[in-house]
């Protein structure tokens, strides 16, 4: 099996570890949800550790700077 980060193995013998579970996909995940920046609503965009990489003014435009850098958008309720 290829993987797109060869750095980064998940052991397939056996069971997930609760690291592996806790990693997977964090390379690959951007998370969005409106925010308040400098006192203006926007839409922050932020990696799945939960730092913040970014903000744009709406939704969509938040989707597609996270779709630009090769990362999934979900929404954050």
């Amino acid at each position: 099996m290829t993987e797109n980060n060869p750095t980064k193995q998940l052991n397939l013998d056996g069971p997930m570890t609760a690291r592996d579970f806790a990693t997977w996909g964090v390379e690959d995940v951007a998370y969005v949800r409106h925010a308040i920046v400098d006192g203006k609503p926007c839409w922050a965009i932020f990696a799945a550790d939960g730092s913040a990489i970014g903000a744009a003014p709406d939704r969509d435009m938040a989707f597609a700077a996270a779709r630009q850098n090769d990362l999934e958008p979900l929404s954050v309720h």
